[in-house]
């Protein structure tokens, strides 16, 4: 009896992480898949006329940034106008920001935090009250675009009649830390958010990549403007959800034609960066930090067990799961040009993700909800 048990114990992480993960490769929607994409246009430079676009920049002590992002939006055409909101920053921010011929730049000085707002939202609602144009550009003051982007990403929204369009910038992987964990960080936001499933007219599923958004100033201002989500701290999908209940179509993808400046050069950094706010992903829920737990668990460390323990048959579905895990993270290696040889860590990658997840559940246990740039949200 207690040999068949043994052998059950064994058996069920094995096959269950197995179909989870054949299930993965499997799936209609693709959520491995790296084929949702948009680059800039080639050809497409400063003649180009973008009067009818406002980009929307929060910058909390951005000094070492703001001006490559600036310098950036000065290559994309004719009479862009950028609306900087300084939100209080301690590190000469608002100096460096540089006063190009080819931008319409105004400064805003932002006003204290009122309780209940998000940092960057309270800097862009500010910012809001100083748009006139039919389009707005929600750009981080650590993104860099490529020429012709700007163009690019409005041309797409027009052609396709959408409300939102969103790209996920390039990030940094310089670093060992930025290599080990930031592919997984966008492999495991697109296994939650299928890219597929969240371009789609249905409202279950909405997914946006706040670094770069271009959005339809009238559609923002119908589901309330910023003040609608005024207490959320994944505010990139929460106002993606908002656009497509209110019957918004909505697209995000990535590119190699935005890129961020942000650097993690130590652990603790990244581990900050995901820990304000993976909780708050689980809604705060105690049940789904177990079931997250169980499940990757299962999915990341069933089929190391099949093969380091399981003999027979539960060995080949330990190499199955293990083969399938493997599989559905190259593309996303293979698109940041980085070795498949990574995708051999992810059980230990995964394993970091969820202490992260852990720590962020005990500071709201703690009574914080969030910290960031110098801020605590309680």
């Amino acid at each position: 009896m207690s040999v068949a048990f043994e052998v059950l114990w064994t058996a069920c992480p094995v096959l269950l992480g197995a179909v989870l993960w054949l299930g993965v490769l499997v799936a209609p929607w693709r959520p491995w898949s790296t084929q949702e994409r948009l680059e800039a246009q080639g050809g497409v430079g400063q003649g180009v006329g973008l009067s009818d676009i406002t980009v929307l920049i929060p910058a909390r002590n951005e000094v070492q940034v703001i001006a490559r992002c600036l310098s950036a939006l000065g290559a994309q055409g004719k009479d862009l106008r950028v609306v900087i909101v300084d939100d209080q920053s301690t590190d000469g921010t608002a100096a460096a920001i540089l006063a190009l011929p080819a931008l319409r730049l105004e400064v805003i000085s932002g006003r204290p935090l009122p309780e209940g707002w998000a940092g960057k939202l309270w800097a862009l609602e500010q910012g809001l009250q100083r748009v006139r144009t039919p389009l707005i550009l929600l750009l981080d003051a650590d993104i860099v675009l490529a020429p012709g982007m700007v163009a690019t990403l409005r041309a797409r929204l027009l052609q396709q009649r959408l409300d939102l369009i969103s790209v996920m910038p390039w990030l940094r992987m310089q670093t060992l830390w930025e290599r080990l964990l930031i592919p997984a960080f966008i492999f495991f936001f697109k296994l939650l958010y299928p890219f597929r499933l969240a371009n789609s007219g249905s409202a279950r599923l909405a997914a946006a990549a706040g670094g770069c958004i271009l959005l339809r100033t009238e559609a923002l201002h119908r589901i309330g403007g910023f003040a609608a989500l005024r207490g959320a701290l994944i505010d990139d999908c929460t106002l993606a959800r908002r656009f497509k209940v209110a019957g918004r179509l909505t697209w995000i993808g990535l590119t190699r034609s935005a890129w961020s400046l942000r650097s993690y050069r130590r652990l603790s950094e990244l581990w900050n960066m995901v820990a304000r706010s993976a909780f708050t992903q689980l809604r705060y829920s105690t049940v789904l930090l177990l079931a997250c737990t169980l499940i990757m668990m299962i999915g990341f460390w069933g089929p190391v067990v099949g093969l380091a323990l399981g003999e027979g048959m539960i060995r080949w579905v330990g190499l199955a799961g293990w083969f399938a895990l493997c599989v559905s993270y190259l593309p996303t290696l293979l698109y940041y040009r980085l070795s498949p040889l990574w995708a051999l860590l992810l059980p230990i990658i995964a394993t970091l993700y969820l202490a992260m997840t852990w720590t962020s559940a005990m500071r709201y246990w703690r009574g914080i909800r969030s910290h960031w740039k110098g801020r605590i949200y309680v």
